[in-house]
């Protein structure tokens, strides 16, 4: 395995977080999962978790699958998303930087074999996740960003999809 498919291939990878149930991560032994917020579970306009995302929290919590949110966003940003959820979070994290997805397991008492990150990002979320020594979870970007540095981010991970995609198809036909 290469250093690319080492860091930057997801274990996972999704649509968008509704194809991701209670039941597949009990499944696949997942009891804790430390997710992004902005363009993962919303887009960067939504301040709060929208009603299905909501719907969607709550059937995790109701099979026993435990939340963190890790977000390169402000604190404030961060907390509001969070507001009124039993949960831990952490913001201005600098992922890839492992550092807060180990701090949410250990605030948890989960175990890295336990958990995995959720993302929409090779470079921050992905990485961040391998760094940890957790299983990842990548889902589409619910919304493109057109900046300039997340154009050229965007730009950089499409290759490292199509040979992770290329990967995938050629395994589904072997097995």
């Amino acid at each position: 395995m290469g250093l690319i498919s080492r860091f930057f291939w997801p274990d996972i990878r999704f649509k968008n977080i509704y194809e991701i149930t209670p039941q597949l991560l009990s499944d696949c032994g997942i009891r804790a999962v430390i997710s992004d917020i902005d363009n993962t579970l919303v887009t960067y306009d939504d301040p709060s978790p929208t009603p299905e995302v909501r719907r969607w929290l709550k059937s995790m919590e109701d099979a026993g699958i435990k939340f963190a949110f890790v977000s390169n966003n402000s604190r404030e940003r961060v907390e509001t998303f969070c507001e009124g959820m039993d949960c831990c979070f952490f913001a201005d994290c600098g992922k890839p930087s492992p550092k807060h997805i180990l701090e949410a397991l250990r605030q948890m008492g989960e175990d890295k074999a336990n958990a995995a990150l959720l993302g929409d990002q090779l470079f921050t979320d992905v990485l961040a996740g391998k760094l940890a020594g957790i299983r990842t979870i990548l889902v589409d970007p619910i919304k493109d960003v057109m900046t300039p540095p997340f154009r050229f981010k965007r730009a950089l991970e499409k290759p490292i999809l199509a040979a992770y995609e290329r990967h995938i198809s050629k395994n589904r036909k072997k097995g």
